[in-house]
């Protein structure tokens, strides 16, 4: 029994400038309406092709890439969906959009949520979407086309119920983690 976890390819939304907190708002609405730019390599075109149960989120930029892949998904739910990016309500300063995105994500993380979901109720959909995941690994090897938090957080539960990493998720577009059921 296999797992797949794979992210998504790279955006169609740039990823420069400089913002304010209100303006990420928006910014961060295209993110998530956006489809992909690019192909996958060949490698994860391989390591995809081995799945026989094929799950995705139902975001745009997961879903394009699953079709860039030639594959069609058995189910879309939004359990998988990415965790989305905390806001803040001031129009100063202007910051790069590097900087915002790893603030908020800084924030997020200490327990700042503002109008998203916490970082608990995250790791709480993490626990459903790995239940899903190994439900569904009973018949056959599955690739998740996700995104790259909520990735992790699934591979962190995953972990601790024994699963074992025969490649560890990367932050980078079209990485793939590969879990393998405990043999206990």
């Amino acid at each position: 029994m296999t797992i797949i976890l794979m992210r998504h390819g790279k955006p169609d939304h740039p990823v420069t400038g400089r913002f304010t907190a209100q303006a990420l708002a928006a910014w961060s609405e295209g993110y998530d309406q956006a489809t992909i730019c690019d192909s996958p390599p060949p490698r994860s075109v391989t390591i995809a092709r081995q799945a026989s149960v094929i799950v995705t989120s139902p975001l745009p930029r997961a879903r394009s890439s699953l079709a860039r892949l030639g594959l069609q998904p058995q189910a879309v739910d939004a359990v998988f969906s990415e965790v989305a990016m905390p806001t803040l309500p001031f129009a100063r300063p202007h910051l790069p959009l590097s900087v915002w995105l790893a603030l908020l994500r800084l924030l997020w993380l200490c327990g700042y949520s503002g109008h998203v979901e916490s970082v608990q109720h995250a790791r709480d959909r993490a626990r459903r979407a790995a239940d899903k995941l190994v439900a569904l690994s009973q018949q056959g090897t599955v690739l998740l086309v996700g995104h790259g938090i909520m990735n992790k957080l699934i591979a962190r539960e995953l972990r601790k119920r024994g699963w074992q990493a025969e490649k560890h998720a990367s932050s980078r577009h079209w990485s793939s983690a590969i879990y393998h059921r405990p043999f206990i």
